[in-house]
């Protein structure tokens, strides 16, 4: 039966496990920052999986992999493309991951039709705003709640290089509400233990 009208024929099991998608990843970013960057995003993917333990764990591949390309090939000619030919080439990421990926590039022309595509797409700029306020916090994520960071998303001097258009595009295209979105974020990023402190 061919897929309903603006859907893709995608296949929605990877074999990559996120043990293994991380190894990728670190074989590939050099940068503590960037790593972080993924970690998190991972974080907020795995908070916002309501599949089964392998749906799950193709959600975290998602954002363990969505930028790892990024540092060898940050350009828009070749990133996400050069990281997805790799992932299509030489593993075996189902096609609902490497089109999630390709989605999260505004630039890339593939629509973001699945719940996976539109939550990464929702959590990346987000998950960065969100290590960006907890980094001068002296309490970083401890006591953080959406309230700070929707203040500091109004000043546009604020690390200016998240695009809020994309945050508030992500939102919407996942249905969810602002506040609660970002505190989802928060939680799952303190939850995760992951040490934003990385340069």
């Amino acid at each position: 039966m061919p897929p309903p009208p603006g859907f893709s024929n995608l296949v929605y099991i990877t074999s990559m496990s996120p043990e293994e998608a991380r190894t990728l990843m670190m074989e590939w970013v050099e940068s503590e920052s960037l790593r972080t960057h993924m970690e998190c995003v991972a974080a907020c993917m795995d908070s916002y999986c309501t599949g089964d333990a392998q749906e799950r764990d193709a959600w975290i591949v998602a954002g363990l992999l969505h930028d790892f390309d990024y540092q060898r090939h940050p350009s828009v000619e070749e990133h996400p493309f050069v990281g997805v030919a790799y992932l299509r080439n030489n593993t075996d990421v189902g096609e609902e991951v490497i089109e999630a990926i390709l989605g999260h590039a505004t630039y890339s022309g593939v629509e973001r039709v699945t719940s996976m595509a539109k939550t990464l797409f929702a959590v990346d700029e987000l998950a960065g705003f969100i290590v960006a306020c907890a980094l001068i916090r002296l309490t970083g994520l401890e006591g953080m709640q959406a309230k700070s960071v929707k203040k500091k998303l109004k000043n546009k001097n604020f690390a200016a290089a998240v695009s809020r258009e994309d945050i508030a595009a992500g939102i919407e295209e996942l249905g969810v509400e602002l506040s609660e979105h970002i505190d989802r974020c928060i939680d799952a990023i303190r939850t995760a233990g992951i040490n934003i402190h990385t340069q």
